[in-house]
Formats: structure tokens, sequence, C-alpha cells
């Protein structure tokens, strides 16, 4: 007991104890942050602007599938792969009959902060046909989060230049500024889906991006994901493999031109790098890495999906 205490009359004592606390204070922190999963309530749910009801549940068993094309009464897509800047580009293009069919989901059907789960493994249990990660809302604690008609989060981004991207009711895109306009009023605009990530890549037919862009530190090349919309209820799922020697990736502004080309009118970036993935018809696709020293996909907040 004599030595504890004479122990603790030293000065460095105090500041070796003091550093353990701080050290453990701030593992904690980013332990919360970036790994412990924590489930969040929601804010609102919508059921007046909902596109969802008054569909078939069930996709028709009619239904003509290979292995680069889906098509039913409702639903049509055809898969193509491009290369583009040495890269191989996964191109989805999406025709629905109602807007009902382009969907959202999360990661094992749960809000909040580091639940994360595959891509593949959100398309399958959510029986998709076409499907790509979305925006990874839970690797932040700020932003909109809107999600098939409902308010998850309704606290603003700060710090960012960026806009959202809006799917209305009717299937149709928008560009937004989370500090021009509340959660809400989106909500009762009409909003069902919302992703924050960004930037927007082709405003009004136009590219909307110089080509020195790029996402914080991210490298200039890199595996991209991106949703755009050509015209009504006509949709463009791009993703790009990256940072392998078979596929060096693209920039965001490369990525733009992509999109363009497809006759986009509004397109969007959305999570990149590791989590750029890309699932059709029971399997993905595209070649998923996060270092390029080995093909795996990186578990995700949320997916776009196509389906029933």
């Amino acid at each position: 007991m004599k030595r504890i205490t004479e122990f603790f009359k030293k000065p460095f004592a105090y500041a070796a104890v003091f550093g353990t606390l701080l050290t453990s204070a701030n593992g904690y922190v980013l332990l919360k942050t970036f790994t412990i999963p924590t489930v969040q309530g929601y804010v609102e749910e919508s059921r007046e602007n909902s596109c969802y009801e008054d569909v078939a549940s069930e996709a028709p068993q009619d239904a003509e599938t290979t292995d680069t094309s889906y098509s039913d009464g409702n639903i049509q897509i055809s898969i193509s792969t491009v290369r583009y800047n040495d890269t191989e580009v996964y191109i989805a293009d999406v025709r629905l009959s109602s807007a009902a069919y382009l969907k959202t989901a999360l990661a094992n059907d749960t809000f909040g902060r580091n639940v994360t789960q595959k891509t593949s493994g959100i398309a399958a249990a959510h029986n998709a046909i076409l499907a790509i990660n979305g925006d990874y809302y839970g690797a932040n604690s700020q932003g909109y989060v809107i999600k098939n008609g409902v308010i998850y989060r309704d606290t603003a981004r700060r710090n960012t230049g960026y806009d959202d991207l809006v799917i209305y009711s009717d299937g149709s895109f928008g560009i937004v500024n989370e500090s021009e306009v509340t959660a809400q009023e989106l909500l009762d605009s009409g909003v069902v889906n919302l992703f924050a990530f960004g930037p927007a890549l082709i405003k009004d037919g136009k590219i909307a991006i110089s080509q020195n862009d790029e996402v914080g530190r991210a490298m200039a090349n890199n595996p991209r994901t991106a949703i755009g919309i050509i015209d009504s209820l006509h949709y463009v799922f791009v993703v790009s493999d990256g940072r392998t020697s078979e596929s060096q990736g693209l920039s965001l502004y490369e990525l733009a031109q992509v999109l363009q080309q497809y006759g986009c009118s509004t397109a969007y970036n959305l999570d990149g790098g590791g989590s750029s993935t890309i699932y059709f018809n029971g399997r993905v696709i595209n070649n998923p890495t996060t270092n390029g020293n080995r093909i795996s996909e990186r578990s995700v907040s949320d997916i776009v999906y196509i389906g029933y």
C-alpha cells in the first residue's frame, strides 16, 4: 500500500494514468464511430407520397432472363460491359413501368451507425434483380437519410460543398442542397429516396464537375458507383472496377463522361472505392476490391435496387 501511495506522489505517475485514460477514451470513440454498430430510431414515416402501393409484390413467373438481361411486363434490364480509360465499366440500362420498382434497402433492415452488410447479402434478402451499393449513410453522423418514404435522420450535412440526389414518387430525379431545405419539406414535396454522397455528375445533361474534382483525399482513379436518369422511368446504373492491374479505375470526370454518353440528364456519384459493387440475377458481376490485393465485397449501409 505504501508503494502505491509513493507511486502516485510522483509527477510522472499522474501523466501516465491520464495518458492511459485518454488513450482508452479515444479508442472507444474511434470504435464507436467506425466499428461498433449502433441501432438508432428514425424521425418520421410518410405514406401519403408512397409510390409502393398497388403494385405486384412478386416477380412474374414468365420473366425472361439471361446472363446480361432481364425482362417482364414491368422491368427491363440490359447489362453491358465496356472498356474506358483502361478500366472495366459495367452499365445497367433499366426501364420500368412504375417508380415502385426502384427501391432502397438498409443493411440487416436496420438503421444505425456501422450497421453493415455486403451488397449481395442485402440484395438477396430483398430478392433484388439488380442492385448497387448506396451512399453508406452509416459512416456519418450527419446528413439527411430518407429511404423508401421514411425520414431516418433529419440533421443537415455540414462542411461539405456537395448536394444530395433525391428521387420523387414519380421516379424523377432532383439535386438539392441540405442547407436550403429541411428533410420534412423534401418528404412533403414527394421525395421517397435521398442519397447524401456526391458530387452531382450531370445536371441538365451537362457535366457538372471539373477535371480536378475528387471525393475527399481519394486517388484520381478509383472503383466508382453512380446512378443516372435518361428520361421518365429510364435509368442507368454504372459501376467501374479499379485499383487492379486489369482496371486502373476512373476519375470523377471520366465517370461523368460515361454517364453523359448514355444520355443522362441527371447523374450522381455514390460511394466508391471498395464499396463499388453491382449485383445482377443472384451474383456480383464486377470485381470489388479495397486495395487491389484481393477481390472481395466491402460491407455497406445500404443499397439501391430494382425488384418487387
